[in-house]
């Protein structure tokens, strides 16, 4: 086995470590309790957190909605008559968004009084579903949205300003969920893994009074544990620092620092930021990341490194990052392409698809931010 297939098997497994399946089974196994209950899952993990509560109270789920974005859904559950999936628009909002938020209300609002329900939070929840506070449009939503996100805003950022102009989140769903018993399972994809920034905090914080349970099931840390628990290779470290900078000043300080150190693989979790250019082309900030670090890598040849989301998306693309060493900007400069010059519009998948070294896996099941893999060693790659 060559180390670039390697590389893509240690992140493979980290992911399946922390897949929505898996992690809302085991999660429901630990606690031990078995409820008929109502599902509503929003995020792009719903349909793969949905299925692990179907795999433990299997015909004891009284109702089931799902929430997700364009294309995370199998056939087989859009098919299913049996359940509500709604597919909507990620990252920016739409008025799919705005209609499933009215799908979300009536739902809520057409169960039988006290039967428990059971929320099932992943990221992306923020824009996939929306009820906007009187005097906000989806326009202003929409502007604001791409505002934030293309001066390099965080996250966390963008999540308080959903608050703010939303009916349901930063706890203010709870006003549409009746006295009922109410648990929630979440997999994190933020620094430090605050209930309250996950979807914008749909249910956080909760009122006092009611009767709520919650647990974190899944999140970076949880995938960087699994994959330095792993057998791929013999010496794994986890390296302290969050990624949350600019990711073009990300890359150079990872590669950096990698220049300095032993033979060996060093992870990192994050999610960085990126400020775009009035006409930004194909990427992300993982193939914006990657390209920098490749350009910092050149002519190096016992360094390669992988940086990618968990969730199967990079940005508006298809393809989750890119796997780069010191002949990445070699080989795309062979189809006449500038590496400074596509990492200044923005435009870092285009060289990427052209030096080949994207990543796709499609949807994920889970979606716990993004890891930075990579591997030094004694010989060239």
């Amino acid at each position: 086995m060559n180390q670039t297939t390697q590389l893509l098997e240690l992140y493979n497994l980290g992911l399946n470590a922390v897949k929505g399946d898996n992690a809302v089974y085991n999660a429901l196994m630990a606690q031990g309790t078995q409820e008929s209950c109502h599902v509503i899952a929003i995020g792009k993990a719903a349909e793969a957190m949905y299925q692990g509560v179907q795999r433990y109270l299997d015909k004891d789920i009284k109702s089931v909605l799902l929430i997700s974005k364009y294309g995370h859904f199998s056939p087989e559950v859009l098919a299913d008559r049996k359940l509500t999936a709604i597919e909507t628009s990620h990252p920016i909002p739409a008025e799919s968004s705005l209609s499933a938020g009215k799908t979300l209300l009536r739902y809520l609002g057409q169960l039988p009084a006290n039967e428990p329900a059971l929320f099932l939070i992943s990221g992306g929840a923020s824009s996939l579903c929306e009820v906007l506070e009187d005097g906000w449009t989806l326009a202003k939503l929409q502007t604001a949205t791409q505002e934030k996100l293309a001066n390099g805003a965080a996250i966390s950022e963008i999540n308080a300003m959903r608050k703010q102009l939303s009916k349901i989140k930063g706890g203010k769903l709870w006003q549409f969920i009746s006295e009922r018993p109410v648990a929630c399972l979440l997999i994190s994809d933020v620094q430090r893994d605050d209930p309250a920034v996950i979807g914008s905090g749909l249910l956080f914080p909760a009122p006092t009074d009611r009767a709520f349970s919650w647990e974190i099931v899944a999140s970076n840390q949880q995938m960087l544990a699994a994959m330095q628990a792993s057998e791929i290779f013999p010496n794994i470290q986890i390296l302290p620092e969050f990624l949350s900078v600019d990711a073009e000043q990300a890359a150079k300080s990872c590669v950096s620092f990698l220049k300095n150190q032993a033979d060996g693989v060093y992870v990192w979790g994050g999610e960085t930021t990126v400020t775009l250019p009035a006409n930004p082309g194909r990427g992300g900030r993982n193939q914006h990341f990657a390209l920098a670090a490749a350009l910092a890598l050149e002519n190096t040849e016992n360094v390669m490194l992988l940086c990618a989301a968990t969730d199967g998306s990079d940005g508006v693309t298809e393809d989750t990052g890119a796997l780069v060493n010191g002949q990445t900007l070699a080989r795309g400069r062979l189809e006449n392409l500038d590496p400074v010059d596509c990492l200044t519009r923005a435009d870092a998948g285009t060289f990427l698809a052209a030096s080949g070294d994207l990543i796709h896996t499609g949807p994920t099941g889970t979606n716990v931010m993004d890891v930075v893999i990579a591997l030094k060693t004694s010989c060239p790659i």
